[in-house]
């Protein structure tokens, strides 16, 4: 067993020598997870971050995943222990949807119901839980994409626009923004690989570190990634009282939104070593049509 398992462990009431079975959870592209089955029968999932650097927001994520689970209400794991770079939670049944063979139009309206009630989670703020908190969303979300900006200029990434343009882009949008005034808890990575399924129902929701205080429409740039909203999700969204409008200005703050997730995406590949040049190339063409229908969103 890893120093750093045992260490955790104990730090979390649990007796490292309790642990029968211990194996790495692939799948993961930041922190590092591991299963472990217990003498008693109870499966965990550690989740360790890693010690090389990334994003400017990629700071004391999993603390951020801890919160996000003891106060959001949905099919999530429960934490069993919290520190220094580690989370210590339940395991939930399930494979995740991207491998599994789901009825998906009958799947989309109960994912939708259950993002329903993880929105009725509301703060005082905006922004990453983890960096200094804003009045307003305007005010947080060009400090979470300037960031982002920031991290491409540090490592060289090659963008389909200037920096400078985009940070501007954002500021016009800034009267757009500012219709956001609840901050509620957005997941922010809601793609099939981080959704369970067990049977025919959805069975978990996983991998929160992403989270942030923000606009409830932002949910559905991971939701729909790389293509259109659909009717049985915004549907059953809408019946289970879901706090997210579907309106004009809703979607024009989402074209915004897509252009920070693929900022994120396209900027993560330098400090997680990926040279894969396809993705690279699929990633900037995305952001680049993205970029296009936020200008035509002002």
């Amino acid at each position: 067993m890893r120093a750093e398992t045992a260490a955790a462990l104990a730090s979390s009431g649990i007796d490292p020598a309790s642990v029968v079975v211990a194996e790495d959870v692939g799948g993961g592209t930041y922190n590092t997870a591991t299963r472990l089955t217990l003498a008693d029968g109870r499966r965990l999932v550690l989740k360790v971050a890693p010690g090389a650097a990334g994003l400017a927001y990629e700071h004391d994520l999993l603390a951020t995943e801890a919160e996000y689970y003891r106060l959001a209400s949905g099919p999530l794991p429960s934490v069993v222990g919290a520190g220094s770079g580690f989370l210590l939670m339940t395991e939930l049944p399930g494979t995740n949807w991207d491998v599994a063979d789901v009825d998906r139009a009958r799947l989309r309206g109960e994912l939708g119901a259950i993002v329903a009630r993880l929105h009725g989670v509301t703060g005082e703020t905006f922004g990453y839980p983890q960096d200094p908190p804003h009045r307003t969303w305007a005010s947080a979300f060009t400090a979470m994409t300037d960031a982002v900006l920031a991290d491409a200029l540090h490592y060289d990434v090659r963008l389909p626009r200037p920096a400078a343009e985009i940070a501007h882009l954002v500021r016009r949008h800034g009267p757009l923004l500012d219709l956001v005034t609840t901050p509620v808890l957005v997941h922010f990575d809601l793609w099939p690989g981080n959704i369970l399924v067990d049977g025919e129902h959805v069975s978990g929701i996983i991998d929160a570190e992403r989270a942030f205080w923000g606009d409830p429409v932002a949910e559905f740039v991971s939701l729909t990634l790389f293509r259109d909203l659909d009717q049985e999700l915004v549907d059953a969204y809408r019946a289970a009282g879901g706090p997210a409008p579907f309106d004009p200005a809703a979607a024009r703050r989402l074209a915004l939104y897509r252009v920070y997730l693929d900022l994120i995406m396209l900027v993560e590949m330098v400090p997680r070593q990926d040279t894969d040049a396809g993705r690279a190339e699929f990633l900037a063409g995305h952001l680049a049509a993205d970029l296009d229908a936020a200008q035509r969103a002002l």
